[in-house]
């Protein structure tokens, strides 16, 4: 059993309080993309949810433990999932967020009855204001990833995984705060070990894959990438942590690598996807030898995206 913060029983205990509509999302063999990439794919598809990202499932699990008032930090989608777990059980959502945020995010989390806070900076400095609030306020403040209950909730994708009829070579997870990579990995190292578990980051924002590589905590400067929704650039220590037992690897991608992506997945699966979901095939097309002839399965992990951009980025 990887010796993580994280626990396979809390992990299971989750399904039962996440809202069954973020559970058993679909996961299939798609044949098409195999021809251009050289491997067997297979999608586990994190979009097809009220609030189109995997967040919803650490959401869940954190306002069923709640009254009252909460805030958090976000980049756009944890705050809307936050605010959709909030608003059915009665919490009062603060959510803070940078101006240049996704404005499609930014939007759904007003529609979603949480307040938003905007502020003049970077994803960063949403957390310091969020963390400010909180203080202030005396109410609960959600650090995602930093709290394990984003990490376990994100966990039972794993679960979902690990139940798939055919074992695959390697698992491809986006990597940002390290929610999603740490609560996966956790489970695919806890249940079929002999899969890969490769975290993917674009070489933009690569705080966390630095560190991991590192064996500590790098802090980089401001981050230049479109994938905002893994745009951090300071590591959580607990969470690189956990991430250094899980992880197999950490590799960065190029900004074309993740909008060839978006292309294929649009073009050969028919979805559409933020940039943060498409670094799974990124990395596929960078490395084509690392994978040729292996099963990778891929976390497409959020799919809200500013419609004017995306057509600029896919054509």
């Amino acid at each position: 059993m990887p010796d993580t913060r994280l626990d396979l029983a809390r992990i299971q205990a989750a399904r039962r309080v996440i809202d069954p509509v973020f559970l058993d999302t679909p996961l299939y063999r798609c044949e098409a993309l195999e021809p251009v990439l050289g491997c067997a794919v297979s999608i586990k598809l994190e979009t097809a949810n009220p609030v189109r990202s995997f967040k919803g499932r650490g959401t869940e699990v954190v306002a069923s433990g709640l009254t009252g008032a909460v805030v958090c930090a976000s980049a756009g989608n944890l705050g809307q999932a936050l605010a959709w777990s909030g608003r059915g059980r009665g919490l009062d959502v603060t959510v803070v967020a940078s101006r240049q945020a996704t404005k499609a995010k930014l939007e759904r989390i007003r529609a979603l009855g949480a307040h938003l806070e905007l502020v003049d900076g970077d994803h960063e400095l949403a957390r310091e204001r969020a963390a400010a609030i909180a203080r202030h306020d005396g109410i609960r403040l959600v650090e995602d990833s930093l709290d394990l209950e984003t990490c376990e909730g994100a966990a039972t994708i794993g679960l979902e995984l690990a139940d798939a009829a055919e074992p695959f070579d390697a698992v491809l997870i986006a990597l940002g705060g390290g929610a999603l990579a740490t609560g996966v990995g956790h489970v695919v190292r806890s249940r079929t070990p002999g899969t890969e578990v490769v975290c993917v980051q674009p070489a933009g924002a690569p705080a966390m894959t630095r560190s991991w590589h590192a064996r500590r905590v790098v802090t980089t400067g401001p981050t230049d990438t479109i994938a905002d929704g893994v745009a951090g650039r300071r590591p959580i220590p607990e969470v690189l942590a956990d991430l250094l037992v899980v992880a197999d690897d950490a590799v960065l991608v190029t900004e074309a690598s993740i909008i060839a992506g978006m292309r294929l997945l649009l073009e050969h699966a028919g979805l559409v996807v933020e940039p943060s979901a498409a670094l799974g095939i990124a990395a596929v097309l960078e490395d084509r030898d690392r994978f040729a002839g292996r099963h990778v399965v891929t976390v497409v992990c959020g799919g809200n995206v500013d419609l004017a951009a995306y057509r600029r980025w896919v054509g």
